[in-house]
């Protein structure tokens, strides 16, 4: 009977999932990285764009989003070479999937998202099958497809137009390949867990990560001597690396350029505040109400006693992996867990550096923690060994943890913006300035604002805004006929250089909150 109800629970929970997966697509906010998505999708570079907006002509919403779409100028080969020549960093797979996917339903917000929520759903039967191969009672398996269900950090990021709901299906489908290879010592199963790898590595470098810890866990597993399944492993992975060859030679010839889109990644950070950041993404997670490390709100003691006793939670949850599961099971966890988080955390660490706060970069960690939680829970509600008060506490402890994460889904599910948006999230309150006004215009200089950014507010104006953009050191003309003139971005050349030579009066309308200082970010131009 608690077996029927617990799996009836998982059911309503899967439901759940799937419904905040796709639920209010269009109602948020499209951000700058997606913009980015949208535009590698459209075939175009970041140069042609900017180039071919930026002459300081009056254009419209549309003329700034033919470069979000796919067209009769550019083809699929055009997208990859984009991303080889401009973000080399970014493996073309799901921007190729994304290319396919507008081009047969026609280019919109909810269809490019839509393909990410779709794919998301595909780690539902990868963590089934990883989870059979790992546990012989199933169900450990589907309390863990509940918690993947109702986590608000994998409903968010299977939300967004980028390639991290691709990157955990990856890493579920390659490790369970990988047990499946090791258990069946086929060359058919070993030549799947070879695709899968080369699958991943097309979609994030991360993955990378995961087939080291793959060899680790092949390695030991097998009592640290040369076997058979060693030697597959072996040869699986330089298959991979072959046919990933020719990515990490873009990669290798675009060096500096990949460099470059990542420099963000050495901004300077304490390490209370790297542990903050750490403990604050592991806590999304499982339950998410929108605070950013920023916020003062973290420090509450709602929130903190909450963050400590999730820690204590995954902590005992580990423990009690290793404690109770065999070896082959707990090492296999652990390996996912540890390898990508040594990896990505200790450089931060020891040279300074901000990426290990980045949650996204950390799927195969918190999959793995997951995977550990559900077997505890599990194991404490179904265990013939716990009666009693100690089964009901335990029955109280998953409600609160799914229910948490329930609840942080339908607030978040609702929510314009969400601390993932993580470049100028303020773009809905400047869109709702400008809109207020009467035939606006809105000029910005592109060396300051950034094309992402400017591209992400028009998706927020009302259809008869027009946009006047230009490049440094170009001073545009402004135009006559425009009520409400809007100067978007710092512009601290350019706003001087106006009021100079055209003798408008500039004033600041909206200032944002960056880096604790408040910088100023829409400004009114009136002709004096």
């Amino acid at each position: 009977m608690m077996k029927n109800r617990l799996r009836f629970f998982i059911g309503v929970l899967l439901v759940l999932g799937v419904w905040f997966r796709f639920v209010n697509l269009d109602g948020k906010f499209y951000w700058y990285d997606e913009v980015f998505t949208s535009l590698r999708v459209s075939g175009y570079t970041e140069t042609e764009a900017v180039q071919q907006v930026s002459d300081g002509q009056v254009i419209g919403i549309p003329d700034l989003q033919k470069y979000q779409h796919p067209n009769q100028e550019k083809s699929v080969i055009d997208t990859i070479k984009g991303l080889a020549v401009e973000e080399p960093q970014l493996p073309p797979l799901y921007f190729v999937l994304a290319r396919f996917w507008v081009q047969g339903l026609g280019y919109s917000v909810v269809v490019i998202r839509s393909l990410s929520a779709l794919i998301s759903l595909l780690a539902f039967p990868c963590l089934y099958w990883l989870c059979r191969e790992l546990f012989t009672a199933p169900e450990v398996v589907w309390m863990a497809m509940g918690l993947l269900a109702v986590s608000p950090f994998h409903i968010l990021y299977a939300q967004e137009a980028r390639p991290y709901s691709l990157y955990p299906v990856m890493v579920l489908l390659s490790c369970a390949s990988l047990l499946r290879a090791m258990r069946r010592q086929t060359k058919l199963s070993w030549g799947i867990y070879s695709a899968t790898v080369a699958l991943g590595l097309y979609t994030h470098l991360f993955c990378g990560l995961v087939a080291i810890g793959h060899g680790i866990y092949v390695v030991v597993n097998q009592g640290c001597r040369w076997k058979k399944t060693v030697a597959s492993y072996l040869l699986a992975s330089i298959a991979a690396l072959l046919v990933f060859a020719p990515w990490i030679l873009i990669l290798i010839a675009n060096f500096t350029k990949a460099a470059g889109r990542t420099n963000w990644s050495q901004g300077e950070l304490d390490r209370l505040s790297l542990v903050k950041n750490w403990v604050g993404n592991l806590s999304r997670v499982f339950f998410d109400f929108g605070i950013t490390s920023d916020s003062p709100s973290i420090y509450l003691i709602p929130f903190t006693a909450a963050a400590l006793m999730l820690l204590i939670l995954v902590g005992y949850g580990i423990y009690f992996l290793c404690g109770h599961s065999s070896q082959r099971v707990w090492l296999f966890i652990l390996t996912l867990i540890g390898v990508t988080a040594l990896a990505v955390m200790l450089p931060d660490l020891i040279w300074g550096g901000i990426r290990s706060t980045k949650g996204r970069y950390l799927f195969p960690c918190y999959l793995g923690i997951q995977i550990a939680v559900a077997y505890l829970l599990t194991s404490k509600m179904i265990s013939s060994s716990v009666q009693g008060r100690e089964q009901q506490l335990w029955k109280i402890i998953t409600i609160l943890v799914v229910s948490s994460g329930v609840v942080a889904s339908a607030i978040s599910s609702q929510a314009q913006t969400w601390w993932s948006k993580e470049w100028f999230s303020e773009n809905p309150q400047v869109a709702e300035i400008i809109n207020q006004g009467k035939d606006q215009l809105v000029v910005s200089d592109l060396s300051d604002a950034s094309l992402g950014n400017v591209v992400s507010l028009s998706y927020l104006l009302d259809p008869q805004v027009q946009f006047q953009l230009v490049v440094k050191p170009t001073v545009p003309k402004i135009s006559e006929g425009f009520s409400d003139i809007f100067l978007y971005g710092p512009a601290t050349v350019l706003r001087f250089d106006l009021a100079k030579q055209q003798h408008v009066k500039i004033e600041p309308v909206y200032k944002i909150n960056k880096d604790s200082r408040h910088k100023v970010w829409l400004w009114k131009l009136t002709k004096q």
